[in-house]
């Protein structure tokens, strides 16, 4: 068999260019950010700001609406449910295939059903209980890993076709 090769999505195919009249492929840079955030409810709306930020400077291709949605949603459960009072760390990887976004927190306990179907549907009248089933939901993966100071949280999104973006 032979071997497998790379194709770049339709997002990426804005990106060929013609040279010597053969047509090359080349990804966006990757790019990385890490940043502390207080254990604090004041880190959400800076997360949701930074996340935006971050895929608006690069001009990436992952929905800027859901990352910011399911960003909020990591930290806001990461400040209520962690233990400790340890800062918490957003970590945005923008790449050509997608988005990664993990949050770091000092509590090594496994976020809820993160990974696993919920059997019963979210009490409609309760305000809590609906953020991991979102992140499963509207992320292409996502889960959990130990880390030396505590977990990480991820969710991946991928990049749009062009024709799928909003203009």
């Amino acid at each position: 068999m032979g071997r497998a090769v790379p194709c770049p999505s339709y997002g990426e195919q804005d990106t060929l260019r013609a040279r010597n009249g053969s047509a090359l492929y080349e990804p966006p840079e990757p790019a990385f950010w890490r940043v502390a955030l207080p254990h604090t409810a004041e880190a959400v709306p800076v997360a949701r700001a930074l996340i935006r930020t971050a895929i608006a400077d690069v001009e990436h291709a992952t929905d800027g609406d859901t990352a910011e949605l399911l960003t909020a949603e990591l930290v806001a459960n990461a400040v209520e449910h962690a233990a400790g009072e340890g800062p918490i760390e957003l970590v945005v990887e923008l790449l050509p295939t997608g988005c990664k976004v993990e949050v770091h927190d000092p509590d090594p306990a496994p976020p809820g059903n993160l990974t696993q179907p919920v059997v019963e549907d979210p009490d409609p009248w309760q305000e809590h209980g609906r953020g991991l089933l979102l992140i499963r939901s509207l992320s292409s993966s996502c889960g959990h890993r130990l880390t030396a100071s505590g977990k990480a949280v991820w969710f991946r999104l991928p990049v749009f076709p062009r024709q799928w973006r909003p203009a």
